[in-house]
C-alpha cells in the first residue's frame, strides 16, 4: 500500500477526535472520507500533513514510518490562498523557488498552463480570474509540490454550485493526468461518489470508520452519477445514523 494509517487517535482539549482510525490506500488510488460536521475528517490529513501531532498510532508511505512533515504529502485547503501580489505563474511556482528550483519550476508550470485551462492567464494577478480558475491555479500550484499523495480539503467547498460541479468535472478528466495517490475530505456525497475509487464513512467523535465503499464504474459521466440513487440513499442514511 503506498498510505497505511494504523489505530490513529487524537483529542482536542482532552475531548477524543480520533479513536483507534486505520485504513490504506493504494498506489494512484482516489479516496474519500465522509463525516458529520467536526468529527475529525480535516484532523486526519493536519496529522498526515504534519500540523497536529497524533495521541497515538502509526502513519506509513511506502512501507516506511513517518512522523511531523514530509515531502510525500501536498495539502490543499478550501481556500485558495493565492498572495495577490504574484502573479498567477509566481503563485504557481512558490514551491520551486522556496527550494532554489524557480526556472525549473517556472518551465514545468507553463507546460501545464493549458491542461489546467489557465493558459493566457500567466502573467495575471488573482483578482482577474474566476473562483474555479483561482481555484485550478491552487491545484496546480499543489500538483507542483512533487508529492507522491494530494491531500484536498473540501477544494471546492467555497465555490458556487455550477462552478463546484465544473471543477469536479475537471477533475475526473485530470484524475488519469495527475497519476496522484490522492485523499479527500469532503460534504458533498456527489462530489464522493463521482470522483472516489472509495468511500470512507466516518461516525461522530471519536471517529472511526463506519463503513468503506468500493466505486467500480470506471468511465463516469454526469449520467451515470444522476443514476446513483440507491447508493446516494444508502450513504446518506449512514451520514445521518452517525450524526
Amino acid at each position: 500500500m503506498k498510505l497505511s494509517i494504523d489505530a490513529l487517535s487524537a483529542s482536542y482539549d482532552g475531548q477524543p477526535i480520533l479513536e483507534n482510525l486505520s485504513f490504506a490506500v493504494g498506489e494512484g488510488e482516489f479516496v474519500s472520507i465522509l463525516g458529520p460536521s467536526g468529527c475529525g475528517k480535516s484532523t486526519i490529513l493536519n496529522i498526515l500533513a504534519g500540523v497536529v501531532k497524533p495521541d497515538g498510532g502509526s502513519v506509513s508511505v511506502d512501507g516506511a514510518t513517518i512522523s511531523g512533515p514530509t515531502a510525500h504529502f501536498a495539502y490543499m485547503p478550501q481556500e485558495d490562498l493565492l498572495l495577490p501580489w504574484k502573479t498567477i505563474l509566481d503563485n504557481v511556482c512558490l514551491y520551486g523557488a522556496v527550494h532554489g528550483q524557480k526556472q525549473a519550476a517556472a518551465k514545468e508550470a507553463l507546460a501545464l498552463f493549458p491542461v489546467f485551462g489557465l493558459a493566457g492567464y500567466e502573467n495575471a494577478y488573482p483578482d482577474a480570474l474566476s473562483g474555479g480558475m483561482r481555484q485550478r491555479a491552487a491545484f496546480l500550484r499543489t500538483a507542483m509540490c512533487q508529492a507522491d499523495i494530494l491531500l484536498l480539503d473540501e477544494p471546492f467547498g467555497a465555490l458556487d454550485v455550477i462552478t463546484r460541479s465544473d471543477m469536479q468535472d475537471w477533475l475526473q478528466e485530470m484524475r488519469s493526468q495527475l497519476g496522484k495517490t490522492t485523499l479527500l475530505v469532503t460534504h458533498d456525497v456527489d462530489e464522493a461518489i463521482y470522483l472516489s475509487d472509495r468511500i470512507l464513512i466516518l461516525n461522530g467523535r471519536p471517529a472511526s470508520i463506519r463503513k468503506e465503499i468500493t466505486i467500480t464504474e470506471p468511465a463516469r459521466s454526469r449520467d451515470w452519477l444522476y443514476a446513483q440513487g440507491d447508493l446516494r440513499t444508502e450513504i446518506h442514511h449512514l451520514l445521518k445514523e452517525v450524526h
